[in-house]
C-alpha cells in the first residue's frame, strides 16, 4: 500500500473517531459542547498577560510551552456576569481559523458523544447576533448547546490574534 493512500486512511479513521464527538463544559448551569475535532488541550488557569486595545472578552494572552496563544473568557464573550476564577476553571485550547485560542470556561464536564439524530437547529430569535450556536444536542435528559467554534471570532479578530500570537518558540 503506498504511504499516501495509508495517510488518507489512517485520517479518514481518526475523522471517524472524533465524528459526534463533543467536549462539554459549563458556564453556571448551563452546558455547552464543542467538537472534539477543534481542541488541542486543556489546562488549568494560569498567569495571564493583558494587552491593550484587544476585545473586552480577550483576557490577553499566556505561554503554554513557549508557544503565545490568545485566551478569551467565554462568559464574557456571550455577555454573561464575570466570575472569580478557581481551581475547576480551565482553559480549552482550541484550533480555528489558523490560530491556537484558549477558552476559560467555569469547569470542563466530559466528552460526550451525541448523534446527528440528536442534534436540532437552535431556535432562530437572534437574527443580527452572532450565531454562536450551532445546535442544541439532547443526551438523556440533559440539554447541551452545541457551539460554532468558527463563529465565536470573526476574521477581522482572527487576524488581530494571528498578530498577538505566533508559533515561534519563545524563551522562558
Amino acid at each position: 500500500m503506498s504511504e499516501n493512500l495509508e495517510h488518507d486512511l489512517l485520517m479518514d479513521e481518526e475523522e471517524d473517531t472524533q465524528a459526534g464527538k463533543y467536549l462539554t463544559f459549563s458556564l453556571g448551569n448551563e452546558f455547552y459542547g464543542i467538537e472534539i475535532k477543534y481542541v488541542t488541550e486543556i489546562v488549568g488557569i494560569q498567569p495571564i498577560t493583558e494587552v491593550p486595545e484587544l476585545p473586552e472578552y480577550i483576557k490577553g494572552i499566556i505561554n503554554l510551552r513557549g508557544k503565545i496563544i490568545p485566551v478569551m473568557d467565554v462568559r464574557l464573550r456571550f455577555k454573561k456576569g464575570q466570575m472569580e476564577y478557581n481551581d475547576r476553571t480551565c482553559i480549552v485550547v482550541i484550533d480555528i481559523l489558523d490560530i491556537s485560542i484558549g477558552m476559560i470556561v467555569d469547569a470542563v464536564s466530559e466528552v460526550l458523544s451525541i448523534s446527528d439524530e440528536e442534534i436540532v437547529p437552535p431556535p432562530d430569535v437572534n437574527k443580527n447576533g452572532k450565531k454562536y450556536i450551532k445546535g442544541i444536542g439532547k443526551s438523556g435528559s440533559e440539554v447541551t448547546l452545541i457551539l460554532d467554534c468558527e463563529k465565536l471570532i470573526d476574521e477581522e479578530e482572527a487576524e488581530a490574534l494571528g498578530k498577538t500570537s505566533n508559533t515561534e518558540e519563545v524563551c522562558i
